[in-house]
């Protein structure tokens, strides 16, 4: 007589949708692992877009925009990507996603549009945006590539968006163009002065304030380069 033995297929449980894992795919670039303090990429934008809050917000959705999507297009091509072209595959897609970006502001904010259009196309060399791309994006599954790049981005923007708002605050006295000195003034009356400084408006301001919040960071972190 034989004996038959049935295997049961054990189906391992799904992961939830913001796993503890998951969760620091989006986490670990705001503070451990930011793209911009940590490992030191996007520097250029972070210094030339920065005078202002506006265009720096402008900036900053642009960029996330086009890491999510470009991450999301690149998990999904993944397996058909030959891996001889595929840096030429990731500029194409960035690039088409630059260029719907910067359409869409030439559409909908001329204005913005004049003031950041150099600067948006060149989130086609943002290191951020291709770093992921071969780092994460090629090897893993849609929605992680998706949350990776959303951290990443984020990552990016509240860094450039602190800058700005010191850059803005301390070279013109405003933030998002709203005179802060002078309401403040209005309030406390006409003996409260305080005298902007012009060198914030210039690029020595944008790496005084992004050493100091570099600084800050990694004295909390502890992180120490090797």
């Amino acid at each position: 007589m034989s004996t038959e033995t049935t295997v049961a297929e054990v189906k391992k449980p799904a992961e939830e949708l913001l796993s503890k894992r998951r969760k620091k795919l989006i986490s670990d670039p705001l503070v451990d692992n930011n793209p911009i303090t940590i490992q030191v990429l996007g520097i250029c934008s972070a210094l030339a877009v920065t005078t202002q809050m506006q265009p720096t917000l402008v900036m900053a959705i642009s960029v996330i925009f086009v890491v999510v999507m470009s991450n999301l297009t690149i998990s999904l091509m993944r397996n058909t990507i030959p891996t001889r072209v595929r840096i030429i595959v990731q500029l194409a897609v960035v690039a088409t996603l630059v260029t719907l970006v910067s359409e869409f502001l030439k559409a909908f904010a001329f204005d913005m549009y004049k003031e950041l259009s150099v600067f948006v196309g060149l989130i086609i060399t943002n290191c951020i945006v291709m770093g992921r791309l071969e780092a994460f994006a090629l090897g893993n599954k849609p929605y992680d590539s998706i949350l990776d790049g959303f951290g990443s981005a984020l990552g990016y923007s509240w860094i450039i968006l602190a800058v700005a708002f010191f850059r803005e605050l301390l070279g013109s006295g405003s933030v998002f163009g709203v005179p802060v000195y002078d309401t403040l003034a209005s309030f406390i009356g006409d003996d409260f002065s305080f005298a902007t400084n012009g060198l914030m408006v210039s690029p020595v301001g944008a790496f005084i304030i992004l050493g100091l919040i570099i600084w800050v960071q990694r004295t909390k972190t502890g992180y120490v380069e090797h």
